[in-house]
């Protein structure tokens, strides 16, 4: 009886100790993240502007890439089934920051990409906007920062020592010139409202004066016509150029698409100049996947030294290339600098 009993009890542990196991692998997060192609909307659900449908046949896609964060097996997969597949840091990803705290910048990001969006848009079919900076908006507060019990990640600073300025220069010009050890007070927006804090200045890695923050400017756009832009959960700036093109198809009347199934990437610029982004090589397969013939990809020239510190040590525009040459030979991938430049294209090569 005595023996039976041992190898029940034996039994049970390696059962118990086979369910931690896959618990283990199946469920456990791990310190990096897997980014994998992700999807290619059509834009014109996304948007809509009063009195000026999209009734035009084909759509603009707004591309995106999947990121999950890693468990075991997934990392195991990743790393060995797919080759479009890649694993990053859990640091590279969020900068060391909470999901949730990450979400919010990309959130803010994909907000202030529709604004420039829509301002670029309005502007190229003559129509009108106007622009009114907010301040400051806090995409990260530094460790040695005397600010950092008070002012958070998505907070807005709208006043230092009672001076609004309308651009971030303005503020980092004035605080830069009252010297570290100042005590700066600081007016900002946190969850709606408005609150003040007071404390010294330090010493920034540039020698200079300063809160300690990373920033970017907060801009709210409004517009005569009314235009209303839903992205759904996909955050980040990389849609700029896509949301501005379908703006722009949607103010003017002027139909660019001609039935063509039009995807492409890149963050925009208040001045209509398009950025690189991450991720593109999932891009061009997602967009391939959801029927795109034309992908729009920023260009930058490939210099020696650009191309150390670029994904994979290619250009936007390079790996693009590359990926559709291998996954979708029939995408035409049409470099671009700026929004003007997309436009040209869609005339010029109208069906």
């Amino acid at each position: 009886m005595k023996n039976q009993e041992r190898r029940l009890i034996r039994r049970l542990i390696l059962i118990i100790f086979g369910i931690l196991v896959a618990m283990w692998f199946f469920l456990w997060p791990l310190n990096s993240y897997i980014e994998t192609p992700g999807t290619a909307d059509a834009l014109k659900s996304y948007v809509t502007i009063k009195k000026h449908p999209d009734k035009w046949k084909g759509s603009y896609m707004l591309t995106s890439v999947y990121l999950q964060r890693a468990r075991p097996v997934t990392y195991l997969w990743a790393k060995f089934m797919n080759p479009l597949a890649t694993i990053e840091s859990a640091e590279d990803v969020t900068g060391g920051q909470s999901d949730k705290t990450y979400d919010k910048v990309q959130n803010f990001y994909m907000q202030s990409a529709i604004n420039q969006a829509i301002s670029v848009a309005y502007k190229a079919a003559g129509q009108q906007y106007t622009k009114k900076y907010l301040g400051i908006y806090v995409l990260e507060v530094q460790k040695n920062s005397k600010f950092k019990k008070k002012i958070k990640v998505g907070d807005t600073i709208t006043k230092v020592d009672g001076h609004h300025f309308n651009t971030a220069a303005g503020y980092q010009k004035y605080i830069a010139k009252q010297g570290v050890g100042h005590r700066l007070s600081v007016t900002y927006t946190h969850n709606g409202k408005t609150k003040t804090v007071t404390e010294p200045l330090v010493k920034l890695s540039t020698g200079k004066a300063g809160i300690g923050i990373i920033l970017t400017d907060n801009v709210k756009v409004t517009t005569d016509i009314p235009v209303k832009v839903d992205p759904g959960e996909i955050g980040g700036p990389s849609g700029g150029l896509m949301f501005a093109l379908q703006i722009y198809q949607q103010i003017s009347g002027k139909d660019l698409r001609h039935g063509q199934q039009i995807a492409g990437t890149g963050t925009i610029a208040a001045d209509g100049s398009v950025g690189e982004i991450g991720g593109i090589d999932k891009k061009v397969v997602a967009a391939h996947k959801a029927g795109a013939t034309i992908f729009f990809a920023p260009y930058v020239k490939p210099t020696k030294e650009l191309l150390k510190y670029e994904e994979q040590h290619m250009t936007n525009y390079q790996l693009a290339k590359k990926t559709a040459k291998k996954y979708a030979p029939n995408m035409k991938v049409v470099p671009v600098t700026s929004f003007q430049d997309a436009v040209d294209y869609l005339n010029e090569h109208a069906k």
